[in-house]
């Protein structure tokens, strides 16, 4: 069997489990011929354990109109908001706190992101999240802020 060639990539956030032919998901993958009713059946039980999160998929259209999708984790400022319990960020990003994350917190974000960021440790990407958390509005507890 000849290797199948990748036509287009496609990058899309779909809520888990909710994904529908229609309207944004049809209007986007329509076009590319895919078999929609297939792709919604097939990403809504890849993500039925994560309902209402947000989820990043990038899916790969061969040139045969087969697919294959990949699903990224939740997008950062997502998961801020989540454990936060923000319905969005500062209006006046890092210049109004809105709310408080402790470095445990922190921690746990960083490690749900870890597989999806451009980085080796936990600690590095703790520094990613804080820096969007402080972008959103909400200021960082660390441990080095409680010692002084």
């Amino acid at each position: 069997m000849a290797k199948k060639e990748v036509v287009k990539k496609i990058k899309l956030q779909i809520p888990a489990g909710k994904a529908t032919p229609a309207p944004p998901v049809g209007t986007v993958l329509g076009p590319a011929g895919i078999n929609l009713q297939e792709f919604c059946t097939k990403y809504n039980d890849a993500t039925r354990d994560k309902m209402g999160d947000i989820l990043p998929v990038e899916i790969s259209i061969y040139d045969d109109r087969s697919f294959d999708f990949v699903i990224k984790t939740p997008p950062t400022s997502f998961l801020i908001k989540k454990i936060a319990k923000l319905k969005k960020g500062s209006v006046k990003g890092a210049n109004e706190t809105i709310a408080t994350l402790t470095d445990a917190q922190i921690t746990e974000i960083a490690e749900t992101k870890l597989p999806d960021l451009n980085c080796y440790s936990v600690e590095e990407a703790k520094k990613i999240v804080a820096g969007t958390a402080r972008n959103m509005g909400v200021a960082v507890e660390t441990k080095e802020t409680e010692s002084e």
